[in-house]
């Protein structure tokens, strides 16, 4: 209870919620209850609840619109914070574009074209925000976040705001500092170049075109399950081994990418975490690649 009223004390009550089920707040629609499910209204209240977690000794995550998440069936012991919704302000300076952390790539994609910004296109269709794909250095259609990144702030190990350069974030394949060190995203600045309104729209369109095409949208996901091991295409190889549709209760390698687990629609956490297992020692056994999560496992399993 001390948590709870530490918490109201910086934040609305009703941006506290009690045992909420994070299968309401993930793509994969799977996942079990958290302690505590909090929305701070502003980058202020977000560094409170941080302090807060961190004084107390209390375990927090920090989430998105959870499109790379796989939460456990057990749920989550402390507290998730979710800056998606409130602290997602985009707005243009220049050929700059300002980015709060919980941001969607699609706002910010459609924001960059009706300014006539290019070179956000390749992030348009990635279900994610702008934190998190800073965390992972997030990319497609040979794009990265790397490439458009001038500078972003976030708040440290001491609960202070920091500003890091691209060259202090260490980004690399699906990776950055972020994910060695307890930084939290909270805002920043995307370097952008002016372009034609219409060969944006016709790229993000292409992009989108293809997509739709080859990804399994219809059904819940986290996304790609595996990181692209070198010189291979993960879902190749899956594919190659005649794994499309494999099943384990209600998770399956999807047919139309083999790249994708899927949520067939009463998925456990722990029928996603025995399938992709069994699929990686296929992979590893047949062709001596180590496929690697790229979803990233929250809670307890």
């Amino acid at each position: 209870m001390e948590i709870y009223h530490k918490l109201t004390g910086v934040l609305d009550p009703k941006d506290v919620l009690r045992d909420e089920p994070l299968s309401q707040h993930t793509t994969y629609k799977i996942g079990g209850m958290a302690d505590y499910f909090v929305t701070p209204r502003d980058i202020k209240s977000l560094g409170a609840v941080i302090s807060i977690c961190r004084e107390c000794n209390i375990p927090y995550y920090i989430i998105g619109n959870g499109s790379n998440l796989l939460v456990g069936d057990k749920g989550f012991r402390g507290v998730i914070v979710q800056v998606f919704h409130n602290i997602s302000e985009v707005r243009r300076e220049e050929n700059r574009l300002y980015v709060e952390a919980g941001a969607l790539l699609s706002k910010i994609a459609n924001i960059a074209l009706n300014n006539h910004l290019k070179n956000f296109e390749f992030a348009s269709g990635i279900p994610g925000t702008f934190g998190g794909a800073v965390m992972m250095n997030a990319g497609a259609y040979g794009g990265e976040m790397k490439d458009v990144i001038e500078r972003v702030r976030v708040i440290d190990e001491k609960g202070e705001i920091k500003v890091l350069k691209l060259e202090d974030l260490e980004l690399g394949y699906r990776t950055s500092i972020l994910t060695k060190k307890p930084y939290i995203v909270v805002d920043g600045i995307l370097k952008l170049e002016t372009g034609n309104y219409q060969e944006i729209l016709d790229i993000m369109e292409d992009y989108k075109k293809r997509r739709t095409s080859k990804q399994p949208l219809e059904l819940p996901s986290a996304g790609s399950t595996f990181k692209r091991p070198q010189g291979h295409f993960a879902g190749k190889l899956i594919g190659d081994l005649g794994l499309a549709g494999f099943q384990v209760g209600g998770a399956r390698v999807s047919e139309k990418h083999c790249g994708f687990v899927v949520n067939t629609g009463e998925a456990k956490a722990l029928d996603v975490i025995s399938l992709m297992e069994q699929v990686a020692h296929k992979v590893e056994e047949n062709y001596g690649v180590s496929l690697e999560p790229e979803v990233r496992l929250v809670g307890e399993f």
